[in-house]
């Protein structure tokens, strides 16, 4: 694929969200969640074709974004962790006599 070939695809799926976006489809969130999936699968091809700096710096970025789409299950999971161990230490307590 030549370069007015690839800008030619890249505009027309960019007009074509603008479109979907003005008739009240919103691909924001779906694109945003895909985005570093997207950037990580780039930097993986780009480390295996020993272009290691790009590769990396694209598995970076995209990790940071990816932990930043994750931040509400992640904090979840640390809630639950917490609860847990609460909960542990009132049983353990019940057992002590002082």
């Amino acid at each position: 694929m030549n370069g007015k070939s690839a800008l030619g695809v890249l505009l027309v799926v960019v007009g074509g969200i603008a479109v979907l976006n003005f008739i009240g489809i919103n691909f924001g969130a779906i694109i945003s969640f895909l985005l570093p999936f997207i950037l990580i699968g780039f930097g993986v091809l780009g480390w295996m074709n020993n272009k290691n700096w790009i590769g990396g710096i694209l598995i970076a970025i995209g990790a940071i974004m990816l932990l930043g789409n994750l931040g509400g299950i992640i904090m979840l999971a640390l809630a639950i962790g917490l609860i847990i161990a609460g909960v542990s230490l009132f049983k353990k307590n019940k057992h002590k006599v002082y």
